[in-house]
């Protein structure tokens, strides 16, 4: 669901899914999806960063598909040299070991990388018609490092708000 949430925000705002190359800006075609994948049990092992080539190309159910054929590939040492190379947006999870935040890395050239923390039940202030309510909703942080050369922190904020929209707005009735 977030690969997916930020393929379709990188189409609002491709500048993201740009790189720097001497003194001029490559807007990306494709958007190859990075993701990391942690090797070992609690950061043990190491972390790699498959890429899903094309990912804006594909529905749900086939960044889903990816998503698995990638870490199970990880997981088991058969990525090929191409399987981690061309990435143009990451991803990495933080929350997969508890952590609520964290300040992910650029992976160069890339001009960013989303992180994601772990879902926690939270008590939220919640506007309704008969006026606010509290109420325990499942939250989670996102984070988004980006270079400042190219990405301003308005472009950068109103990208991750647009992933924020999308994820709060996800309709399971859809069809994928």
């Amino acid at each position: 669901f977030f690969i997916e949430a930020a393929v379709q925000a990188i189409s609002e705002f491709p500048l993201i899914n740009s790189s720097v190359e001497g003194d001029e800006i490559h807007i990306k075609k494709d958007v190859n999806f990075g993701m990391a994948v942690s090797l070992g049990e609690a950061g043990k092992g190491g972390l790699v960063v498959p890429v899903i080539k094309q990912a804006q190309e594909k529905n749900i159910v086939g960044l889903s598909k990816a998503v698995n054929e990638m870490a199970e590939k990880a997981r088991n040492k058969q990525l090929s040299p191409d399987d981690l190379v061309g990435g143009t947006f990451s991803l990495t999870n933080y929350g997969s070991v508890g952590n609520l935040m964290g300040t992910p890395i650029i992976n160069q050239p890339q001009l960013a990388i989303m992180g994601t923390g772990a879902i926690e039940k939270k008590p939220v202030v919640m506007e309704t018609e008969h006026g606010d309510v509290i109420a325990i909703r499942h939250m989670m942080y996102l984070s988004l490092s980006y270079d400042h050369r190219i990405i301003d922190g308005a472009h950068g904020g109103s990208f991750l708000q647009r992933i924020k929209q999308l994820l709060e707005n996800f309709d399971p009735d859809r069809s994928i």
